[in-house]
């Protein structure tokens, strides 16, 4: 198959820097021992080294109608071929599909979805499910998006704030599936309304920060890599998008959508619509993110504290999605290695400068028809690809011809993929125990670091190494501040605690926790199982002995009210069995272990059950 060669219209100039790229080698190897290399995605600027033969053939990327150029481009220069086979490619840049399609995904493959991404992707799921969060945790926290109606259900609350709100109010109306601007109005008489259902009816932001007279938005790069443990990157600019005309207020406006819409889909049909090829330059109607920042920097707007906000939203709202997107992943996606997803957050600021959520897309547009375009998206792409951690195949039909060093990474990998499905009997008690303490002080939480187990060795050095791989992107969750978000998940989440206890242990001194996965990886601590004591979470009971019945947590910390009881039978219990906070959820009473929160750390001897 010939390998895919990028049209000079999306990257121009690249033919003119062939002979004076950097060259950069294929893989990138772990910071951690006996953990496989990741493939390298450069830039235009850059030459990725060929692998052997052997392995090269291995590099195949399933094709889609919607595949964009930049990604093609992107994968070409590491030498990927193109394939319509559907069991054989590495990669996909396509459609999301329905849940059940998932199951198809093979171990070793990676799509640019995860399923159940369309809750916050639609804009009726997303403002649902903000309003929800907005009841149970107050406007403070989730007052980011405006008042939001979804017809027909809400139409009867819809009348009522209409009625309530006066004459001079003004909504905008929205399909709640469509994108590029579609269907979108801004109305402020009922007689306007659509009779076409369903529909989504939101309070209108008629007092938007104004550039030069222009309304915009900002499309925020947002990657989630992984929903368990959650991961989540925002890439350090973006695009400002104006309306083509000078914003007014007036009621007679509101039919002029290149007065009121942003979108560069609809603005680029006017006349007076000006391109920006450069993105350093405040011109024009798109500019990049760095180059608004610096435009507001000298107005004197404090331009960090704005993107703190912003990136406070982001947070939340992709915590949103946390429940619906774990589920179904349980369900129908064989490994989490499988699924990561690049999503386009579209914000406006108001004339106060205070952020809010318009929409979320999951398939934003990678379309670049300029330079500006392609200065940000091609090194946003790179990174992503980067982020995705790509490794070469393991599954035996795939490695019979390869040489004896891939089948070594490939061997690693399937002892990889099969211990992150499968825990042992002793870290599903330590991940028992932790998801029982919702409440507990952070002295408790950060006992968790305490004895590291084989499964949290992998996860802590998979971390680390993605960290690592970031390029523009920055990690914003887990961080250094993430504690104050846990409160927001529908329920605890093992990984989530275990990562934000290494961030807040670790993130002044990174080095050193580094230091720590090293050793254990050299030791093979990863690879597990291990009867080590010092990795068997269970030996904080009785020296590490082995006994039917645990109780009476040991004293490494006073204010523990907590026991563990422990039966033979706790190795048929299921990863989802631990995933789930309530006691009623869980069914204590048909389990063969009971987890016993509250009780006086001193009422039970060693041995005794409840």
């Amino acid at each position: 198959m010939p390998l895919l060669q990028p049209p000079c219209v999306e990257e121009p100039g690249t033919s003119e820097v062939e002979d004076n790229r950097v060259e950069k080698p294929a893989l990138v190897p772990s910071l951690f021992p006996f953990i496989p290399p990741t493939l390298y995605f450069g830039t235009v600027n850059e030459k990725v080294a060929m692998l052997p033969p052997d392995q090269r053939k291995l590099l195949k990327w399933k094709m889609s109608s919607v595949t964009p150029n930049v990604v093609k481009h992107t994968i070409s220069r590491s030498h990927f071929k193109a394939t319509k086979k559907s069991h054989d490619w590495l990669g996909c840049w396509g459609h999301h599909m329905k849940s059940p399609g998932f199951k198809e995904i093979r171990e070793y493959q990676k799509l640019n979805h995860f399923p159940g991404s369309f809750q916050i992707g639609r804009k009726d799921r997303l403002w649902r499910n903000l309003s929800k969060m907005q009841v149970r945790f107050g406007k403070r926290e989730f007052g980011f998006f405006p008042r939001t109606f979804v017809l027909p259900q809400d139409i009867k609350l819809l009348r009522k704030a209409w009625e309530d709100g006066g004459s001079r109010q003004k909504w905008i109306i929205k399909p709640p599936a469509s994108a590029r601007g579609i269907g979108i109005q801004v109305i402020h008489k009922w007689s306007q309304m659509p009779r076409r259902r369903p529909l989504l009816v939101q309070k209108y932001l008629h007092k938007p920060y104004l550039i030069g007279g222009n309304k915009f938005d900002l499309r925020i790069y947002v990657y989630v890599s992984s929903y368990d443990p959650l991961r989540i990157y925002i890439f350090n600019d973006g695009l400002v998008r104006f309306a083509s005309c000078k914003y007014s207020s007036s009621m007679k406006s509101l039919g002029n959508k290149f007065m009121h819409l942003t979108n560069y889909s609809v603005n680029k049909k006017n006349s007076e619509y000006q391109s920006n090829s450069d993105d350093k330059a405040c011109q024009g109607h798109k500019w990049a993110l760095k180059a608004l920042w610096q435009h507001l920097g000298q107005k004197g707007v404090n331009t960090t504290h704005l993107w703190e906000k912003i990136k406070d939203i982001v947070i939340k709202t992709i915590i949103v999605s946390d429940p619906y997107v774990n589920m179904l992943l349980k369900m129908h996606v064989r490994s989490p290695y499988s699924c990561h997803e690049l999503f386009g957050f579209d914000i406006m600021l108001d004339e106060n400068l205070k952020p809010w959520v318009l929409e979320v897309n999951i398939s934003p547009s990678l379309h670049s028809s300029t330079a500006l375009d392609v200065a940000i998206k091609s090194q946003m792409i790179r990174d992503v690809l980067n982020l995705a951690g790509f490794v070469l195949p393991h599954h035996e039909d795939l490695i019979q011809s390869c040489s004896t060093s891939t089948s070594s990474f490939s061997g690693e990998m399937r002892e990889r993929s099969r211990q992150l499905t499968e825990l042992s009997s002793d870290e599903k008690i330590k991940r028992a125990f932790f998801l029982r303490q919702p409440f507990a002080d952070q002295e408790f939480f950060s006992s968790v670091l305490d004895i590291l187990t084989p499964g949290d060795v992998r996860v802590l050095a998979e971390s680390e190494d993605e960290l690592c791989r970031r390029g523009e992107f920055e990690r914003v969750f887990p961080s250094p501040t993430s504690s104050r978000y846990m409160r927001f998940f529908e329920q605890p989440r093992y990984l989530n605690i275990l990562l934000n206890q290494w961030e807040q242990k670790y993130w002044q001194n990174r080095s050193k926790g580094i230091s720590l996965l090293k050793n254990l990886c050299q030791a093979g601590v990863h690879l597990g199982p291990t009867s080590e004591p010092t990795h068997l979470w269970s030996s904080r009971f009785h020296g590490g002995q082995k006994c039917e019945v645990y109780g009476n947590f040991p004293p490494m910390q006073e204010s523990v009210r907590s026991s563990v009881v422990v039966t033979r039978r706790v190795a048929s219990l299921t990863d989802e069995d631990f995933e789930t906070p309530s006691p009623t959820n869980i069914g204590l009473g048909s389990w063969s272990t009971s987890i016993c929160s509250s009780l006086d750390s001193e009422s039970l001897q060693p041995g005794e059950s409840v």
